[in-house]
């Protein structure tokens, strides 16, 4: 199938981050609790150092040594790149190149080099099953989103709530 779509009609903006210092066992809970693929690791400039992923983790836990590990001790330091104006094909084969099960797309901005969206196998696969657009319509540079300031207002909320919860 000849489809021309891009990496930007299929990523998702937003890019799951941590700080070096984040304990294994955090990220570990946050992967889960949000069905994410990995997190790219800021160092305290804001720069992205590296990204831990699933192979990062489940290797630290072949280790055993797991309990009292950060993002800074697994990350890898390369983060797998692709650019936002590609095929969907060939960046199915850079990431199968770079063994990386997520790529992320950078902006540079500031002196500073961050991650501004991403694409998984997650997301090439549900292109490949979609039986339609309205399968894919929450992915991609067109995707509704919520605006900054609504996001802000709504995770104040949320710990105004928690803290009210926790004073009880």
């Amino acid at each position: 199938m000849n489809d021309p779509r891009l990496v930007r009609d299929l990523m998702s903006v937003g890019v799951p981050t941590c700080p070096q210092d984040t304990p294994v066992v955090d990220l570990t809970r946050l992967l889960l609790e949000k069905d994410w693929e990995g997190f790219v690791v800021l160092d305290e400039n804001g720069h992205a150092a590296g990204v831990v992923t699933q192979d990062e983790l489940v290797a630290a836990y072949a280790r055993g040594d797991w309990a009292d590990l950060t993002a800074e001790d697994v990350m890898q330091v390369d983060v797998p790149q692709a650019p936002p104006d590609i095929p969907l094909t060939a960046v199915a084969q850079i990431m199968r190149d770079q063994g990386a099960r997520v790529a992320f797309m950078m902006h540079r901005a500031g002196g500073i080099q961050y991650p501004a969206a991403f694409i998984t196998y997650k997301h090439l696969l549900r292109h490949l099953a979609a039986r339609d657009e309205a399968e894919l319509r929450d992915l991609g540079i067109k995707a509704e989103r919520e605006a900054p300031i609504e996001t802000f207002l709504r995770r104040r909320d949320e710990a105004r709530r928690r803290a009210a919860r926790q004073s009880k």
